[in-house]
């Protein structure tokens, strides 16, 4: 790497990976850092896109496509071709300079259903400085991205309400 940026992770099986990022990305902003986060794999309107929207210094935005079809279906190809245009925003915003904290949302997952490769999230990665925090979230973290990382945590999932039949909340789950 070109600095000593922070690389965090959120990773694991549990729930709460979007939301410890974007607590982060909450605290960063009452410090008046500048926060891009960068959702890998979703689509649609969540209560944090709403909420960025009322903040001076944090967007957010949706380079997926929503929930993934199987990989050899015509719609896995457009999913690809939007993760890859996430990751080119990913590493031209780290170019920039305009950004402290960018979070690469789901990019995790994006890796492990074959949407990206690992070596080419390493590569964007590696374009960061000493000034900048990075967050991948998603389940699935791979080694590689484990071992560039400063700080990983691995959410255990205990229980969770779907299995009761819960089903996603407004303002819970998104």
């Amino acid at each position: 790497m070109t600095g000593k940026a922070r690389i965090l992770i959120f990773t694991g099986e549990g729930k709460g990976k979007t939301t410890a990022a974007l607590g982060m990305a909450f605290r960063a902003s009452g410090h008046g850092l500048r926060i891009l986060v960068i959702q890998f794999v979703k689509e649609s309107d969540t209560g944090e896109i709403f909420a960025a929207n009322t903040m001076a210094n944090m967007k957010i935005v949706q380079t997926g496509l929503g929930f993934l079809p199987d990989a050899k279906s015509e719609e896995y190809c457009k999913h690809k071709l939007a993760a890859e245009e996430g990751l080119a925003l990913a590493a031209e915003s780290i170019e920039s300079g305009n950004y402290d904290l960018i979070i690469l949302d789901e990019v995790c997952v994006a890796v492990n259903k074959g949407l990206l490769q690992e070596r080419d999230i390493i590569e964007v990665i590696d374009k960061t400085n000493e000034n900048m925090s990075l967050v991948l979230t998603g389940r699935y973290a791979t080694d590689g991205l484990i071992n560039i990382a400063d700080t990983v945590s691995n959410i255990e999932c205990v229980k969770h309400g779907l299995d009761a039949g819960i089903l996603a909340q407004k303002g819970v789950e998104f």
